[in-house]
Formats: structure tokens, C-alpha cells, sequence
């Protein structure tokens, strides 16, 4: 098998990206990963370089494939190695650059080395050496997977990577029936909180609606995206990572795995979130909105996803980052993984002696958080 490097996604025809990984994962569609770099949310000065990986058998056909970056600094990853990048300064070394195989500004766990059927796991052992000679070549500080699923994470481990915990917050669908039926699983503070926040909204006129494919009108994608860019603006004072092209490109390409939460004051659209399909979990990923109401977050973003997931018995929501006010909403604590491979031997041992630590604190969060869960009669092991 060989092993090469691409600095753009067109270099492979979209049959043979989507033949190899499918549609499942919507974070890994051909049409997701070009409309970043067509609309330069990656590449130029953005700070991520295109270099996806690529394994093809000595007859030319494609065995496995990985998106990958060379990263000039940590934003839009959100597994922070900041501290790492500091330190390596202060000891007169380069951080920067790192090979980072990721789905930019994209937190959601899935497969990042995808391999036909047919295709030993010998492979991710392949990729890690290639991986690391590319490191050498570049002179970066080393390589990072992030946010991988627990299928791959064994295999990498083997390569002599060092895993890193992490934990966000996810919904799963008990078998619940409607949406009353996942609140008569809370014990009654929380079911009277979570009707309270809803009724607000209600009795202020608020109203939602849930769009998917063609119904989602060209309107109301310009609408989302300024409600996007507002608050964006607002909070991070830029128009957010993501170019207007971008929102374009996927309207045109993948809107079968969009669905866009709008919400409208009488017949004024005020608020909009975008959530991704996959096979069997909901991603909730952007959200904007042009007035600040009480609640209103909460329900763009989590209680309509919750009730879209019943309706369409999708299994799981995973409504992005970070986030403790999720638990009270019925958000479970769940626990992501990355790999990572320092070329200095000094700080490989370093970094791996405090991840051993930052493991134990996670876990730990994670158990305290798990008790937080407002449910009732019902086991509260985690994720």
C-alpha cells in the first residue's frame, strides 16, 4: 500500500471519497470538507492548510483516507493545547506547525481514518509512521487526532500515541414517545423548570419551525446566516470561521442532511439554529439570533432537537462543546477522545505523565456531573 498527501480535496474524484466513507457522518462527506476549502474557510491565511491523507493499493485504488491539516495555531479545535504551545516557547522550541487530523471548528466524535472493509488494521499503524515522517519533513512538533470514535481509538493507542479524555454533553433517546414523556423521566423541579422555560416562549407568541431539504427556501438560509454572523459578531467580534460561501455551498450540496430550527415572532423570523443528520445522532452545530429573549437559546438550540429526536427515533443529540447548564436539560455527561504524537522524546514523556493526571480529573468530573442528571428512577451511569 502507499501513502500520499493531498492539499486539496478535488485531487480525489467525489466517487471514490464517497464509495470509501459514505454518508453517515456528515462531517466527513465529500461536500462538507470542499465547501470549506472552495470557500477558503480553510486555506490562505486561515491557518489550516489542506494535507489530507490518502492510502491507495499499488493499483491506484483508494484504501483508506484521513482529513488532515497543518495547523499554524490551535483555534477551532477545541482540545486545547495552548499551555503546550507556551511551554514549548518558554524552553526555546517551536510548537507550531502540528498535523492535526480533525474536522475544523467541528467538536462532534466520529471516524477520522476510514478504511475499506477489506483493509487490515495494519493500516493505522502505516498512517502513524507516515504521519510522523511528514513531521520530520515539515518540521512540525508532531501530529493530534481529534475527537476520534472509540472503534479507532485501540488502533491508534497501539501506534505509541498518547490518548487525552475529554467530555461534552449528549442526549440519548430512552425510547421516549413525545416530549412529555422524556420530562416525566425528571424528577418534578426539573419537569416544572424545563415547562416553565417552554411556556415563557409560548406565552411571548414565539413559535418554531423545523425545516429539512427543499423546504428550507433560500429566504430563510439568508436569514440564518445573518442571524449567524450578528451573533457571531456579538460575542466573538468577528462574523465567525465559517464564510458566507461556505453556508452557500452546503445549501446546493448536502441539504438532505440539513435540518434549520427557525423561530419566528409573528411573521418575523428572529432566531435560527442548524443542526447536522447522520445515521442515527442529531449534531447540533451554529446558532444566531437578532433578539436576546430568555429562553430562547435554550429552545432553538436543545429542546427542539431533543423533540425532532424523538419524533424521528434518532438515537443521539450531540449539541456541541462544552456546556454544564446542559445537564439539568437531560444532557448527559459522555466522554470524547484524541490521540497525540510529540516528536520531542522530553516533552512526550511530559505531556503523557499529565495527561495520566487530566484523565483522572475527567473521569472524576465526569461521575460528579453524572450525579447532577434530573432524572428519576433511572440509572444514572454515564456515558
Amino acid at each position: 500500500m502507499n501513502v500520499r498527501f493531498i492539499d486539496d480535496i478535488h485531487q480525489i474524484s467525489a466517487e471514490a471519497w464517497h464509495s470509501l466513507v459514505g454518508t453517515d457522518y456528515p462531517f466527513l462527506r465529500y461536500e462538507f470538507l470542499a465547501a470549506l476549502e472552495d470557500s477558503q474557510s480553510v486555506g490562505g491565511e486561515s491557518g489550516w492548510q489542506a494535507m489530507h491523507l490518502v492510502v491507495e493499493s499499488d493499483d491506484g485504488r483508494l484504501l483508506a483516507a484521513m482529513p488532515l491539516y497543518l495547523k499554524s495555531h490551535s483555534y477551532g479545535e477545541y482540545v486545547f493545547d495552548w499551555s503546550w504551545a507556551e511551554a514549548y516557547e518558554n524552553h526555546g522550541l517551536v510548537y507550531y506547525p502540528k498535523l492535526l487530523a480533525a474536522i475544523p471548528f467541528t467538536p462532534a466524535t466520529g471516524p477520522r481514518l476510514v478504511k475499506t472493509a477489506d483493509c487490515s488494521d495494519e493500516v493505522t499503524a502505516v498512517v502513524a509512521q507516515a504521519l510522523q515522517d511528514k513531521a520530520q519533513q515539515l518540521g512540525a512538533s508532531g501530529w493530534h487526532v481529534l475527537f476520534v470514535d472509540e472503534q479507532e481509538l485501540a488502533q491508534w493507542v497501539k501506534t505509541g500515541a498518547d490518548m487525552r479524555l475529554g467530555c461534552q454533553f449528549h442526549w440519548y433517546n430512552e425510547g421516549y414517545t413525545d416530549f412529555d414523556s422524556f420530562l416525566a423521566a425528571m424528577n418534578s423541579k426539573k419537569r416544572r423548570t424545563l415547562r416553565k422555560e417552554r411556556n415563557s416562549l409560548i406565552a411571548q407568541g414565539i413559535e418554531f419551525k423545523r425545516l429539512t431539504g427543499d423546504a428550507i427556501t433560500p429566504t430563510l438560509w439568508q436569514r440564518f446566516q445573518a442571524f449567524y454572523q450578528l451573533t457571531n459578531l456579538k460575542y466573538n467580534r468577528h462574523h465567525g470561521y465559517l464564510t458566507p460561501d461556505f453556508f452557500e455551498r452546503i445549501y446546493h450540496t448536502m441539504r438532505d442532511s440539513l435540518l434549520l430550527v427557525v423561530a419566528f415572532e409573528g411573521n418575523e423570523a428572529i432566531a435560527g439554529a442548524l443542526y447536522f443528520l447522520g445515521q442515527d445522532t442529531l449534531y447540533g452545530r451554529y446558532w444566531g439570533c437578532i433578539r436576546e429573549i430568555e429562553f430562547l437559546h435554550f429552545e432553538t438550540c436543545y429542546y427542539q432537537g431533543i423533540e425532532y429526536c424523538i419524533e424521528q427515533g434518532i438515537q443521539r443529540f450531540d449539541s456541541g462543546a462544552q456546556g454544564e447548564h446542559k445537564v439539568p436539560r437531560g444532557f448527559r455527561p459522555t466522554l470524547t477522545y484524541s490521540v497525540h504524537w510529540l516528536k520531542h522524546a522530553g516533552f512526550k514523556q511530559a505531556v503523557k505523565r499529565f495527561l495520566v493526571e487530566e484523565s483522572v480529573a475527567i473521569q472524576r468530573y465526569r461521575d460528579e456531573m453524572t450525579q447532577a442528571l434530573p432524572f428519576k428512577n433511572v440509572d444514572k451511569e454515564s456515558a
